[in-house]
């Protein structure tokens, strides 16, 4: 039986402001990204969601991001690799001090946004984050782009790593996500978006956003929580892969 890693990007409402449906898609997944302060989250959201998900038994992975609350970390900020270990290296640790209040171990580090894309293509950005997360505990697992920079400094540094696809993502030829400037950046079709991660996970192809038959890899299957059909989603993203004969598990 094929396995994969069901993962969903949360803990993003920040004070008063709710984002997502946490409680109802953290039982669905089998992982979990937690915004970590900087993009999006705060110490209360990053302590519930922990627990939410340490009850619900699934992976806990920090989910770092540029310091940019108002621009959600996708705008590029352009930080030394310096300043990007430091700020990568104080997340993991903000949330890994909320899994062990919990009784639970972080698993995973994911970068978010821009800094996740940069990352994919900067080696010098990605040898600073792989340091941080192995600075942190190298037993943690490295989450990046397939194909990416990102996974290739973390093998480098002797992590384990996963290579990451985006379920409701376009991909460009050349296998890199559509840049979210472009009108159809983001899969509107739920049906289309589900047929093609089932088609990813047991071909490892997919269409590009040209219609282009493109190689991918797939450790772990990325959804958005702030996505406004995001439950609907993963439900029925699940429930595809497991007719498929996948079995949904942490990496």
């Amino acid at each position: 039986m094929r396995a994969i890693d069901l993962n969903c990007d949360l803990g993003e409402s920040f004070g008063r402001y709710t984002m997502g449906l946490d409680d109802q898609v953290i039982p669905l997944v089998s992982s979990v990204n937690v915004a970590c302060g900087m993009h999006a989250g705060d110490p209360m959201v990053m302590r519930r969601t922990v627990r939410m998900a340490t009850q619900a038994g699934v992976a806990i992975g920090a989910h770092p991001g540029y310091p940019d609350l108002q621009g959600f970390g996708r705008r590029d900020m352009n930080l030394s690799p310096d300043e990007a270990y430091s700020f990568v290296l104080y997340q993991i640790g903000a949330l890994a001090g909320f899994c062990a209040a919990e009784g639970a171990r972080l698993h995973h580090v994911k970068p978010h946004g821009q800094l996740y894309n940069r990352a994919a293509a900067d080696r010098a950005l990605a040898d600073a984050i792989a340091a941080a997360v192995r600075d942190f505990d190298p037993q943690l697992v490295l989450v990046g782009l397939a194909g990416g920079q990102l996974v290739e400094a973390g093998e480098s540094l002797g992590l384990r790593c996963a290579s990451e696809f985006f379920a409701d993502r376009n991909y460009t030829d050349e296998g890199v996500l559509a840049p979210r400037s472009m009108p159809n950046a983001t899969l509107t079709d739920e049906a289309f978006a589900v047929k093609r991660a089932v088609r990813a996970v047991r071909e490892g192809t997919i269409e590009s956003i040209t219609g282009k038959t493109i190689r991918v890899s797939a450790d772990t299957i990325c959804t958005h929580g702030d996505n406004v059909r995001a439950l609907e989603f993963v439900r029925e993203l699940r429930c595809a892969l497991e007719e498929a004969n996948v079995e949904i598990k942490p990496v």
